[in-house]
């Protein structure tokens, strides 16, 4: 049975969601394991419980996640403790020059107790030739994390 890595984002001028879309290829790219894309508003506490590892996007939005991503926290977090403790977790933030939406992201991976696998991954505006490597590594070592 094939493993699965959940990609949870939140996009709106569509820079993250190509993001994601490369992570996904990173995953696809191994062996047994198969992306589940989904927007944080799609997202729910069973997406969480049943993929195999994780992986977060979101813009920054005043040097925090964008307020989607934070609602799937929200929503999930309840719901899911003590059910996804060391679960291989990545994060991935698209920007306009700041950055720091990776330190909330952290601390809330923290709280869920996941486990990361490689540091976080920041995106200056669309993802470049450059960028897009980074993530689809994020996406293999995701994949491989769980195998």
């Amino acid at each position: 049975m094939s493993k699965t890595v959940l990609v949870v984002y939140h996009s709106q001028s569509g820079n993250t969601e190509a993001a994601a879309q490369a992570v996904a290829s990173g995953v696809r790219s191994v062996e047994d394991v198969e992306p589940v894309v989904k927007r944080a508003c799609d997202a729910d506490a069973d997406d969480l419980r049943t993929c195999d590892a994780v992986c977060l996007g979101t813009p920054d939005y005043f040097s925090y996640m964008a307020g989607m991503l934070k609602d799937f926290f929200d929503r999930t977090f309840y719901p899911t403790q003590g059910q996804v403790d060391d679960k291989p977790c990545g994060i991935f933030v698209t920007h306009g020059g700041g950055g720091k939406a990776s330190e909330s992201m952290e601390k809330i991976c923290q709280s869920f107790r996941f486990k990361r696998v490689v540091p976080t991954v920041l995106v200056q505006g669309k993802p470049d030739a450059r960028a897009e490597a980074q993530l689809r590594e994020l996406g293999v070592a995701l994949a491989k994390a769980v195998l």
